[in-house]
């Protein structure tokens, strides 16, 4: 079964052209970097305790704790759920716009609303926890003149240590940004 949500659509395949917008799909969302390996052995974990969880709940179903097996159940599909949406973290492009995908939330802005994209060296937050190191992030100002929060950082789960993956990421959104008002210019 093909994990869709894992993969960048070879996005960083030699073979393939640079322009984002060539590609024959463009009204699917679509992340423009592999998931880092941070984030795919947190997932991994998370995992590997559900497996324990299940089990746990097979052993307790076999001893006949039918309300203490749906609990475990529960709490195992919830750690699954949680793995799966830790690896579908991050940023989505499409020609609708951008979308930043939290474990708890999403936003789409569309590509009208952004008005810049641009790096900068900023204190940004570690792995995602409150520790803050200097680092990079890309970041979209709006329309309306307010700021989204750092789309990308080179600290994240993402691009921690791997600081080329992190600007081929930054590059190809910008790349989508561009070819989005170069569409929109010749429309």
């Amino acid at each position: 079964m093909p994990l869709s949500f894992l993969t960048a659509d070879g996005a960083f395949d030699a073979q393939e052209e640079d322009v984002p917008l060539a590609h024959h799909d463009l009204d699917r969302w679509r992340r423009p970097y592999r998931p880092g390996p941070w984030r795919v052995a947190g997932s991994a974990v998370l995992l590997l305790l559900a497996a324990f969880m299940l089990f746990a709940t097979m052993i307790i179903a076999f001893a006949g704790t039918w309300a203490g097996a749906a609990v475990c159940l529960v709490a195992a599909l919830s750690v699954v759920g949680t793995a799966l949406r830790m690896l579908m973290t991050g940023v989505w492009v499409s020609r609708a716009g951008l979308r930043r995908v939290g474990v708890f939330s999403a936003r789409s802005v569309p590509w009208d609303e952004i008005t810049e994209l641009r790096t900068v060296q900023q204190p940004v937050r570690w792995l995602g926890l409150p520790r803050t190191v200097q680092g990079q992030a890309l970041i979209a100002t709006c329309r309306s003149g307010a700021e989204l929060p750092a789309l990308l950082t080179d600290q994240n789960a993402d691009f921690l240590s791997r600081g080329e993956a992190f600007r081929r990421a930054v590059d190809t959104v910008e790349a989508w940004a561009e070819d989005y008002r170069t569409v929109r210019a010749a429309a």
